[in-house]
């Protein structure tokens, strides 16, 4: 609980006494020091809750959180710029609002009980994997498991894209975005969400939970793909159409965190942790949306209509690509090899 309370300290105060007195453009060294202290957040927090019966029920929850706060972050922040606050000062600004809320929720977490006897014998002992551990595991598993992670990498651009741009996709969309209707938005994602991704807690077989999460995953990239078409052949408003993206993007994307490797783990029974899993797939997928973002600036596409072609292009892209990924990927784990 020390660690992940001081790497979210440093994360603020990178904001504060560097980014915001930083002159342009160097500050966003501060920025990538920023996000570098949050990305480990989510494995810290795993800890707590990987190897129980119930563990994605609450990794659900978790991750409705970030959902919604995505939208909620953004109506605050829009918030602040409207009530003065200048724009280097505002990301500080917004972290200092929810520092009690942080508080509380770190002490609830530190609460939670280690995994008991039937914990462990419905989902294996869960501990800190050695370098020996890691090679075990991608020599057995490498090629299964790059398939997943390919997958994640092209939902991972798409969230990010999505979230990050928000506002210019809503403009693209031809609607003027108030503050509450990015929360608007992300609660009713949140909520279909934290359903689908809660209830794998009912499937007790782990491995019957793999492949039927694997199988959600696809239903998610194809409800991404059907929104592109229903907005371009004008059958769908855009409020829905961000709602069903949304929908479809974190489906594949939340499984992974809440469900793929929880029980990937417990059906083969291998030693290993889901932080270890989840921080290798979060790093080819943020490198993978840093180099988007690159190639973007680098070959200036800057399409007339604004992000929102981008967008659609990139829906399409990582629909395609994400189950040409899965299938194989299904294929794969059904060999002996992934059997318990």
């Amino acid at each position: 609980m020390r660690s992940l309370l001081v790497q979210i300290g440093l994360a603020e105060l990178a904001l504060l006494l560097l980014f915001a007195v930083t002159p342009a453009p160097w500050n966003v060294v501060w920025l990538f020091a920023n996000g570098l202290m949050l990305g480990m957040i989510f494995g810290l927090v795993m800890g707590f809750l990987e190897g129980k019966r119930n563990t994605e029920a609450m990794l659900a929850v978790l991750c409705m959180s970030f959902i919604i706060a995505d939208g909620a972050v953004k109506s605050v922040g829009k918030w602040l710029l409207e009530a003065g606050v200048p724009e280097v000062w505002m990301p500080f600004t917004a972290g200092l609002i929810f520092v009690l809320p942080l508080l509380l929720c770190s002490a609830i977490l530190n609460r939670i009980p280690p995994p008991d006897a039937r914990d462990v014998e419905a989902r294996s002992e869960r501990s800190v994997m050695t370098a020996a551990d890691r090679r075990r595991i991608l020599n057995r598993y490498g090629v299964g498991l790059a398939m997943i992670v390919l997958m994640y990498l092209s939902v991972t651009i798409l969230r990010s894209v999505r979230a990050d741009y928000a506002p210019e996709i809503w403009a693209g969309l031809g609607v003027d975005a108030d503050p509450g209707l990015f929360t608007c938005s992300e609660a009713i994602v949140a909520v279909g969400i934290l359903v689908l991704n809660g209830s794998m807690i009912f499937i007790r077989n782990n491995r019957a939970a793999f492949f039927a999460v694997l199988g959600m995953a696809a239903l998610g990239l194809a409800i991404t793909a059907a929104a592109v078409q229903g907005l371009n052949s004008e059958l769908m408003s855009p409020f829905n159409f961000m709602v069903l993206t949304g929908l479809g993007l974190y489906l594949p994307y939340i499984a992974v965190h809440t469900t793929v490797f929880e029980r990937f783990i417990a059906m083969t029974r291998d030693r290993g942790t889901i932080g270890y899993l989840m921080y290798l797939a979060d790093a080819f997928g943020y490198l993978g949306y840093v180099a988007v973002l690159l190639a973007r600036e680098f070959f200036q596409v800057r399409p007339m209509e604004g992000m929102l072609p981008f967008f659609l292009i990139l829906c399409t892209v990582a629909a395609c690509c994400g189950m040409a990924l899965l299938i194989p990927a299904m294929l794969y784990f059904r060999q002996p090899r992934a059997a318990s």
